[in-house]
């Protein structure tokens, strides 16, 4: 991290750190905040929980290592559904590289054919004895404590108390003398010349 504050500086970028806030629950303040405002928002990563995040026309997910363009179309054909239920989705599947629980044996199908049948992860979990198929009736009866949490897991907070505002991130071009003595530093001569 040290490294990528001096690279951030070095290349004159605007960036954001709070203690006790992860990057996805500033990803969403701010783009929540600037979509409120009339502001056309892209953001770009691969992380799939931002999905949740997506408005049509307003709020739209840019993922680099597919170089493609992420809209609710993109949602649907992951979760099976829109993106005002991602949340919903990911808590029932579940996702271990972030430790997400989710309710086992719970994939992105089933998942979307219950929020289909249902319409919303509260209305599953409170109506559970209705489901037909027994085992998976006793997996959201069994794990409905363990599905909660992985909700609130998975909901990026869109009211992080930011001091900056998103106004401010302009692109500046870099100072040469700066980024220059970073590169150095590097030794990324060819870069530097």
């Amino acid at each position: 991290f040290p490294l990528i504050r001096d690279a951030t500086r070095a290349f004159n970028l605007p960036w954001i750190e709070m203690g006790g806030y992860g990057a996805d629950d500033l990803i969403a303040t701010y783009a929540r905040d600037a979509a409120s405002k009339g502001a056309f928002v892209r953001i770009v990563s691969s992380d799939k929980e931002l999905m949740q995040l997506i408005v049509e026309n307003v709020i739209e997910l840019y993922d680099p290592m597919k170089n493609r363009t992420l809209g609710p179309e993109a949602v649907f054909e992951k979760f099976g559904d829109t993106p005002d239920k991602v949340i919903d989705a990911q808590a029932l599947i579940g996702d271990s590289t972030d430790n997400v629980p989710g309710a086992p044996g719970i994939g992105p199908k089933t998942a979307a054919e219950l929020i289909a049948q249902f319409g919303s992860l509260d209305a599953i979990l409170e109506r559970a004895n209705e489901i037909k198929q027994p085992k998976r009736r006793e997996t959201l009866i069994n794990n409905a404590d363990q599905i909660r949490l992985s909700k609130q897991l998975v909901t990026l907070k869109d009211d992080v108390p930011v001091e900056e505002k998103w106004q401010d991130f302009s692109v500046r071009e870099p100072e040469a003398s700066t980024l220059l003595q970073f590169l150095d530093a590097l030794e990324f001569r060819t870069l530097g010349r």
